[in-house]
C-alpha cells in the first residue's frame, strides 16, 4: 500500500495565525487539490494529520471542526480527489499529550490504522519543523512546503536530514 501524510493547515489550505475557526475561513491553497486528485491516481492513500489546538482553546468545537473537513472532503471530490481520513490532537499546546505534534503519537496512530510496522520511506508533507520532527524518528521520507509558514521554517533552519524542500504541495 502507498500512503502519504499530508498536515492540513499551510499545506492544502491557507493557513491562520488566527486559525482556521469555520468553513467559511477553509479556502485551498491553488493547485493543492488537484495534487491531491494526482496521488490518488498514483494510488496513494491520502492522509491528514493535523493539530487543532483550537478545540482544546474553545475557539470552535467538534462540531464545526467536523463542518471544516466536510467542506475539504467536497472540495475534493470537486477537484477528483479524495482524502481517506483525517487524524487530529485536539488538546491546547500546553497539554502533555502524546498526539500533538511535534510528538509521533498521531503518526504511530495512522500506522497502526494502515497495519503498518513502521513509517520507513512514508512521504510526509508539512510546512513547519514540528511536522518534520514527528515523522523522522519514524524513518519518514521529509518534505517542507513553503506554503503556509513553510519559508519561515525553511529561513530558521534545523530541518531534520533529509528533509526536502519544494514550493507547494503541486510540486512535491
Amino acid at each position: 500500500m502507498k500512503l502519504i501524510i499530508l498536515d492540513r493547515d499551510g499545506v492544502i489550505n491557507f493557513d491562520s495565525d488566527q486559525f482556521i475557526k469555520s468553513p467559511g475561513e477553509w479556502k485551498p491553497i491553488p493547485g493543492s487539490l488537484e495534487a491531491i486528485a494526482r496521488l490518488n491516481q498514483a494510488g496513494y492513500r491520502v492522509v491528514v494529520a493535523t493539530n487543532q489546538s483550537g478545540i482544546g482553546r474553545g475557539l470552535f468545537d467538534m462540531t464545526m471542526l467536523n463542518a471544516i473537513h466536510d467542506k475539504m472532503h467536497k472540495a475534493c471530490s470537486l477537484a477528483g480527489a479524495r482524502i481517506d481520513a483525517v487524524f487530529f490532537c485536539p488538546h491546547a499546546a500546553d497539554a502533555d499529550c502524546h498526539c500533538r505534534k511535534p510528538r509521533s503519537g498521531m503518526l504511530e496512530e495512522i500506522a497502526a490504522r494502515y497495519n503498518l510496522s513502521n513509517l520507513n520511506d512514508v512521504p510526509v508533507v508539512g510546512d513547519s519543523l514540528r511536522d518534520l520532527q514527528c515523522a523522522s524518528p519514524l524513518g519518514a521520507k521529509l518534505y517542507l512546503v513553503l506554503t503556509g509558514k513553510g519559508m519561515k521554517t525553511q529561513a530558521a533552519g534545523g530541518l531534520p536530514e533529509g528533509t526536502r524542500v519544494f514550493a507547494d504541495l503541486a510540486a512535491v
